[in-house]
């Protein structure tokens, strides 16, 4: 893999997910990490110093009228040889969780940054997807040719609802696994995959303490999952170890 580009990457999951690809035998020639606040993201700067091949750029994903100067930048990293990887990983969930706490406003500021951010991210980006599969069109369709993994969740599975609540998050990651799936068959002629990715419940912020995996093992599972992508996982819906999640 040439270049993958993570978005969210100050804490959490998206941070765990570069120091993962950094730890590949094999690590991307360019690992592209974002952030709204590049002075406030510590970890994420002292691993750009000790690390040649990591890229990190400034960005506010709701502000998407700034989305075509961000591909250039991008452009200018990757060059000639397109983007292999576009991973939308920023997600919020607001702590209106039930009915009765529900506001229109989380509702909105939900979808906002778990599904029309990522939506509108991919059409600013395909051009660059479309370079790369062009660039490396004697392989099959995966993460070396050119690939889009949106960080779903497994709470935005319908079948898998026997809770309820979470309204919010649930809807975002609902619409983001219509969307993926939505990608995958329009972008599939251009050779260019997308699969929604679930990380399983996780020691984060998001997660809260009582959650059975780290940060290390999810993002470590995710990559090998992510690395061993094909044609047969385009427009799939997976669990971080691989496994197929119902809708």
């Amino acid at each position: 893999m040439n270049s993958i580009l993570i978005t969210g990457c100050n804490r959490g999951l998206g941070l765990g997910l570069i120091k993962s690809f950094l730890s590949l035998s094999s690590p991307p020639r360019h690992i592209i990490a974002t952030c709204r606040n590049i002075q406030q993201a510590e970890e994420l700067n002292s691993l750009g110093k000790q690390h040649s091949n990591l890229h990190i750029l400034q960005i506010d994903l709701k502000d998407v009228d700034k989305y075509d100067q961000f591909v250039l930048e991008v452009e200018a990293i990757v060059q000639d040889n397109g983007l292999n990887v576009l991973f939308n990983n920023a997600g919020v969930s607001p702590k209106s969780t039930r009915l009765n706490f529900t506001k229109s406003e989380d509702l909105i500021d939900t979808f906002v940054t778990n599904t029309v951010a990522p939506i509108m991210l991919t059409k600013a980006f395909v051009p660059l997807l479309k370079k790369a599969a062009e660039v490396n069109a004697s392989l099959p369709m995966g993460p070396q040719k050119a690939c889009i993994v949106n960080m779903s969740s497994i709470l935005g599975s319908i079948a898998a609802n026997t809770d309820g609540g979470l309204y919010a998050y649930r809807t975002s990651k609902a619409a983001l696994n219509a969307a993926t799936k939505s990608i995958s068959l329009d972008l599939k002629p251009n050779q260019v995959m997308a699969v929604a990715l679930h990380p399983g419940w996780v020691r984060t912020d998001m997660g809260g303490s009582k959650a059975p995996l780290s940060v290390d093992q999810s993002c470590d599972e995710m990559v090998q999952t992510v690395m061993q992508l094909n044609e047969k996982h385009n427009g799939g819906f997976l669990q971080f170890d691989g496994k197929e999640l119902p809708w």
